[in-house]
């Protein structure tokens, strides 16, 4: 179940109430006149189960509540109530396969942005890559992978290219190149140093029995990552982030990126750009899998009622 509570300028609040109690996934509807402070108006707040959550959303930013008002949503872990079992019964599907594309736009939305510990873990992970590729240690390149926060913005690129949003698009590319472009560079300086310190060598590079898979992108890298970008999109939709491990480990993006900062501090320039085409068939396999499960999930759940309807916020 999600909690809904809304913000209302008085005289949209009967409008308000009639959205909710005309869908008949919604219950626990209540009223609290002149509630609200600041914006001043009424608040109305229900619990909703997430298969109807899409239509009535839809219905309450038509109101234009988003200026004048204003609309949260919160999950409900308990709800101890006969009234929401049948609200949950009456939404078709299951509440596992929802997707309240509301939230997922929130959430793509804050995927692009770029902050400080978006990098931090980038450079980080790509760091503990390019230590595993010279000590061809599979585990840190599992940890690198792990610890890599790519795929959301690459998430977010998917959202966006379903949505046909060019801002989005732009927003999550921008973030994976500047990341990505950052990380490689902090990496390359301290492979630099740890050469002229005579820390590492060019020969670390030439036999890699337990890595080298990271400069042999083939057709199953892409197989790969296709099956990883479906897991990834599912685990966002279903709200399944122990799943997301599993889609950082199968990718590699992260390890690719190591590969390219010591290949260059050692010049080994012929790893420099298999890695960029196993970083770029990584990105590009999640890419087409991730919009296609999107695309998937909603025609699915458009073929619902009214109560269900899937309205893909614009």
């Amino acid at each position: 179940m999600l909690h809904v509570r809304v913000i209302s300028p008085a005289d949209r609040t009967d409008e308000v109430l009639a959205i909710a109690a005309d869908c008949p996934a919604a219950v626990n509807v209540i009223k609290l006149p002149g509630a609200a402070y600041d914006p001043a108006g009424d608040v109305v707040e229900f619990d909703v189960a997430r298969e109807g959550a899409n239509g009535i959303l839809a219905e309450l930013r038509g109101l234009g509540l988003k200026d004048s008002g204003g609309i949260a949503v919160e999950h409900v872990d308990l709800s101890i109530s006969t009234a929401a079992e049948g609200a949950g019964d009456a939404a078709p599907g299951d509440p596992e396969d929802a997707v309240v594309w509301e939230e997922l736009s929130a959430r793509t939305n804050a995927e692009t942005r770029m902050t400080w510990s978006y990098m931090a873990f980038l450079a980080l992970a790509v760091q503990i890559a390019a230590i595993g590729a010279l000590l061809d240690q599979p585990i840190l390149i599992v940890g690198a992978m792990v610890l890599g926060p790519d795929f959301g913005p690459v998430a977010a690129m998917c959202f966006g290219v379903l949505q046909r949003d060019l801002r989005l698009i732009g927003a999550a590319a921008r973030t994976l190149a500047i990341g990505y472009s950052v990380a490689v560079a902090i990496t390359l300086v301290f492979a630099v140093l740890s050469r002229l310190l005579g820390w590492i060598e060019p020969s670390m590079l030439d036999d890699r029995p337990l890595t080298s898979f990271i400069i042999h992108p083939d057709r199953w890298s892409f197989v790969v990552a296709v099956l990883a970008g479906v897991a990834g999109i599912l685990s966002m939709t279903a709200r399944k982030s122990s799943v997301l491990v599993g889609v950082f480990i199968s990718v590699t993006t992260v390890p690719a990126a190591g590969n390219i900062a010591v290949a260059i501090a050692l010049a080994h320039w012929d790893e420099v750009g298999a890695s960029f085409v196993q970083l770029g068939v990584n990105l590009a396999g999640m890419i087409l899998a991730g919009v296609g499960t999107l695309l998937v999930q909603r025609i699915m759940w458009a073929r619902f009622g009214r109560s269900t309807s899937v309205r893909v916020p614009r």
